[in-house]
């Protein structure tokens, strides 16, 4: 029923831009005979080129998981508050995005910084084809800026590290063996309602075999922390299974081993100038604060067309 669903909407789309193509036909024969462009005929091209710019990304969108809820994960590099500020400032960006988007956004678990900013962050965003669009921010994110922090006002390099996983739902065939998990619990700490801080109902399970910890901390249940720390588990398993089977666990994840210097795959620049830069596309933009109010589907736009080249060996 879900494919279904996703088929028809598809086909809706479809439809309208065709009713579009039909309109501006129109549009095209007043011109003809008035040798003037109205207002509403420029209303109406724009209106049809976004509509085919969605089709393209969605066309994009064909790999087996895209569609599915996404997990996404932010850690900050060396650098204390520096570094987990800017973790943060990823934070707040990807939570406009989805707000921008009509996505839902869920907080799993936040850990604040020693001072300010974030120690970890793992969200889950719901909505069409989210981790098909979030795939794009899985790597090192570097911010160039005049610190905040310093007196001295001198520039200051951080990194932060995005991943993101596909939420596995009940149709995958995943199942984990729970002989293979250790689950500790513990007090929470940070900010939080006087129940959150005062019973053992943190959450921390690590996997075995591979190594893998997750944890949870943000819901005042024992119980609740614990099936969103399996959920954030089943997503990051199922990854690394993916790209045993696919044979690009180490292409997928070159980028995202070394939070510093060199692995980034986006530099957003505040001083000298103001500039934002994917290094895997090249695109960029100078409005910095757009970006980081979210603006970012045009740089998701951009890696999925790289990547279609990519997988079809267009590029070296």
């Amino acid at each position: 029923m879900q494919e279904i669903k996703l088929i028809n909407t598809k086909l809706d789309k479809i439809k309208k831009i065709d009713a579009q193509y039909e309109l501006l036909n129109f549009h095209l024969e007043i011109i003809a005979n008035e040798d003037v462009i109205s207002d509403e005929s420029l209303y109406h091209l724009n209106d049809f080129s976004k509509s085919v710019e969605v089709l393209e990304v969605e066309s994009l969108l064909n790999e087996q998981d895209d569609s599915r809820n996404a997990i996404i994960n932010i850690h900050p590099g060396a650098g204390g508050k520096e570094s987990e500020d800017w973790a943060f400032m990823l934070f707040r960006m990807y939570k406009r995005w989805a707000v921008d988007n009509d996505y839902s956004f869920k907080i799993l678990n936040f850990q604040d910084g020693d001072e300010n900013g974030l120690k970890d962050a793992s969200v889950e965003i719901k909505g069409n084809n989210v981790y098909g669009m979030l795939k794009s921010e899985i790597g090192v994110h570097r911010l160039v800026r005049i610190s905040p922090f310093d007196s001295n006002s001198r520039r200051h390099t951080s990194f932060a590290s995005v991943f993101v996983y596909p939420i596995v739902d009940d149709d995958v065939d995943f199942v984990l063996n729970e002989n293979e998990l250790k689950i500790d619990t513990y007090r929470a700490s940070g900010a939080g309602g006087q129940h959150v801080n005062k019973t053992d109902s943190a959450v921390r399970i690590k996997h075995i075999p591979t190594g893998i910890t997750v944890q949870c901390q943000n819901q005042r249940s024992q119980l609740k922390n614990k099936t969103i720390a399996i959920k954030m588990l089943k997503s990051k398993l199922y990854q690394i299974k993916l790209d045993e089977l696919n044979k690009e666990k180490d292409k997928l994840n070159q980028n995202k081993l070394n939070i510093s210097w060199g692995s980034q795959i986006r530099s957003y620049v505040f001083h000298p100038y103001n500039l934002v830069k994917d290094h895997r596309t090249t695109y960029e933009t100078s409005d910095i604060s757009k970006v980081l109010d979210g603006s970012i589907n045009k740089f998701m736009h951009k890696f999925l067309l790289y990547k279609m080249e990519m997988d079809n060996g267009i590029k070296s």
